[in-house]
Formats: structure tokens, C-alpha cells, sequence
């Protein structure tokens, strides 16, 4: 067989392997591409799927919200009695029937407002930003915030005053209350052995009967205000009277505390 020069085959048959390297190189190519499109399109498939996952738990998110916010009013109004299922879903973006399958029924939906609403107030208890204040400071941080928190939410106030008219039924079964009770106390008991360390306060106070003391005095205000208001004729509701009333309460806090 004659061979050229160039040393390139002389014949067809020659040439047949790198023909069908061509071709195998090319099918390896396409396949390649195939392959990569399909995974690209179940990439898109998938992230279509969690955005729709997404989306349903924001809404699902969205509408327990709505019913824990209707629920808390209509349950601090009238009580876990006088609350009615129908009313609550007439008020919300949602039915009856998503308020069973969320929360089980009227019960569970008060125990889940009451949770919520304890949750809340024992985080404003707890704030740990107060670890870095003077104790004298901290004290009266914790006093001034206790008392904001319960006027500037009365609605916590009247589901507390329900509960005990139930003489604590559901409390009880709340998730993690005590935890988040120990907590505070934790928190009470810490700035008070900094100022009996640095000489601010005396010894020997317990930082339950100092919670219980706290949250006397800023509760009474709200609980009251109307039939207190109304039997003394005393403004309870003014920003000037709450003025007043704030800073009464931090000075009979601290001066009981200070040695």
C-alpha cells in the first residue's frame, strides 16, 4: 500500500478511525449537554419547589399570626368562656376550620395566646443587655420596663386576670414557663449580688418576693386604673399621671433594696 509523504493515510479505510473518533466525540458532547440541561432544568424544578414551600410556610406563618392576634383580643375582652370560635374567624383572614387545625379548638388557642403573651413579657424581664449596667442601673431599668410593658400592653394584663379567675388551669401546661420563670429570677438574683458586692444594696432579699413586689406595683396600675380613677378621682392615664406613677414606683423598688 502506497503511503503519502506527508505521512496523512492514502485511503478511506485509513481515514474510517478518525471519522468514528469524530463522530463518538461528538455524540459525548451532545450527551453532555443533554445531561447538563436536564440537571439545569431539575435545578429550576427544584428551586421552583422551595419557593413554593417557602411561600406556603410564610402564609401558613402569616395566618397563625392573624388568629393569635384576633384571639388575644377577643380572649382578653371576654375571657376563655365568653370567647366565641365563630367570632374570632369572622375577624381573621382565615375560617373556623384553619383555627381547628392549627390550635385544636377554643383551649388550645387560649393556652397558645397565653403562651405567646407570656413568652413576650418574661423576654423583657430577661433582657441580658442589662448584665453590662451598673446594678443600680439595671434595677431601675428592670422596674421602668416592667411597667411600660404592662401599660403599654393592658391586654396582657386582663388575660393574667382571667387566668387566675380560672385559678391558673391552662398556665400550667405552657411550654417551658417555669424555664423562662427561672430565668428572670436568675436574672434578678444576678443584679442584686453585683450591688450587695459593690455595696448598693443589703443582703438577704429574695428575688422572688422582689419580682413579686415589681410586678405588684406595675400590674396594679393597669388592673385597677378604672375603678381606682373613678373612687379617688385621680388621673391613672395621662402620660403625666403614668410619668408620676413610673418613677414612684423605680424610687419605692430601689430604696427597698438600698442598704
Amino acid at each position: 500500500m502506497a503511503v503519502a509523504a506527508s505521512g496523512a493515510p492514502s485511503t478511506v479505510t485509513d481515514a474510517a478511525p478518525h471519522l468514528e473518533c469524530s463522530r463518538e466525540a461528538r455524540y459525548e458532547t451532545g450527551g453532555r449537554k443533554q445531561i447538563e440541561g436536564k440537571e439545569q432544568v431539575a435545578k429550576v424544578a427544584l428551586t421552583k419547589n422551595e419557593v413554593g414551600r417557602n411561600s406556603r410556610a410564610l402564609e401558613a406563618e402569616e395566618t397563625r399570626f392573624n388568629i393569635l392576634e384576633v384571639a388575644t383580643a377577643e380572649f382578653a375582652d371576654k375571657g376563655l368562656s365568653g370567647a366565641r370560635i365563630d367570632e374570632i374567624a369572622e375577624r381573621t383572614n382565615s375560617s373556623k376550620r384553619m383555627i381547628y387545625y392549627y390550635f385544636g379548638g377554643k383551649e388550645g388557642l387560649y393556652r397558645a395566646v397565653l403562651e405567646r403573651a407570656y413568652t413576650a413579657v418574661r423576654e423583657m424581664d430577661a433582657d441580658d443587655r442589662r448584665d453590662h449596667l451598673d446594678p443600680d442601673a439595671a434595677l431601675r431599668d428592670v422596674v421602668g420596663a416592667t411597667f411600660d410593658y404592662h401599660n403599654q400592653h393592658p391586654e396582657f394584663v386582663r388575660l393574667v386576670m382571667n387566668e387566675n379567675i380560672l385559678r391558673g388551669a391552662h398556665v400550667g401546661e405552657i411550654p417551658g414557663i417555669k424555664e423562662r420563670n427561672r430565668k428572670v429570677i436568675d436574672h434578678l438574683r444576678g443584679i442584686m449580688a453585683r450591688g450587695v458586692a459593690g455595696g448598693q444594696f443589703r443582703e438577704g432579699i429574695d428575688p422572688v418576693e422582689l419580682h413579686m413586689t415589681i410586678s405588684a406595683l406595675c400590674f396594679y396600675n393597669v388592673s385597677n386604673r378604672y375603678t381606682f380613677s373613678y373612687g379617688f378621682e385621680r388621673d391613672m392615664s395621662s402620660p403625666k399621671a403614668l410619668a408620676r406613677r413610673r418613677m414612684s414606683v423605680i424610687d419605692v423598688i430601689e430604696s427597698w433594696c438600698r442598704r
